[in-house]
């Protein structure tokens, strides 16, 4: 299995050298940059799989950085480093297209524990990817999502979503018909563990109906129970 490359964006030189080191005691191939523009211009090169990204930098904050990086159509998956515990700092990242977020001060057990969940729902199994034969495709009117390819369309256009947008539009398509509270949400799409609020699934939500959409503003697939959550029509 190729080592997983993981860059981290951050100005403090403590926590970039300890976080470097945890990563590759931990078997990653761990890069880092102590500026936005320093953090912009290395993911672009090296492609890196999974970014750990300070949001108070020097060049570019790390809500433009993750903003610019959707915005092209980047979709590598973003943990989000923050000193601030304010809930509206935690969904302004998501907002922009963070994976996940963990707040400063961290310890290094639940960073890691963060990466390897992160790394673990994105990965797609090579072999399923090269036999088409194999590949789960679950459908909804004219929305189709390819499980092992990560691939979203709807009709003939293709929609591109996050990790977590795509494990949710997932969950909510295999259960069809099925209401979810956001709570549920959040335990089965996050992880019982995750600390988050429950903010965090109406955000995605918005998300999903901003994409699937394609601009009209009509929701074709994704109704809210009021009241209970959400399901998909």
């Amino acid at each position: 299995m190729d080592t997983k490359k993981i860059l981290i964006i951050e100005d403090e030189p403590n926590i970039r050298e300890l976080v470097l080191y945890n990563l590759k005691t931990n078997g990653y191939d761990g890069l880092a940059a102590e500026d936005g523009i320093m953090g912009i211009t290395m993911v672009h090169r090296e492609k890196p799989d999974l970014i750990l990204l300070d949001i108070m930098l020097p060049g570019k904050n790390g809500f433009e950085i993750c903003k610019e990086l959707r915005d092209e159509g980047n979709n590598t998956p973003i943990i989000m480093m923050t000193a601030k515990t304010e809930e509206s700092d935690k969904v302004m990242g998501l907002d922009y297209g963070a994976d996940d977020y963990i707040s400063k001060p961290f310890g290094i057990r639940e960073m890691m524990a963060r990466i390897k969940a992160v790394l673990r729902r994105y990965e797609v199994t090579g072999e399923l990817i090269e036999d088409k034969g194999k590949d789960t495709i679950i459908t909804v009117g004219d929305l189709s999502i390819n499980v092992e390819r990560h691939e979203v369309t709807e009709g003939r256009r293709r929609v591109e979503l996050t990790l977590k947008e795509f494990e949710l539009l997932q969950y909510l398509m295999e259960n069809r018909g099925h209401v979810f509270s956001r709570d549920q949400l959040l335990n089965n799409i996050w992880g019982i563990d995750y600390s988050g609020e429950t903010r965090t699934v109406d955000v995605h939500i918005r998300h999903l109906r901003q994409k699937l959409s394609d601009g009209s503003g009509e929701d074709k697939y994704i109704e809210t129970i009021r009241g209970k959550g959400y399901k998909v029509k």
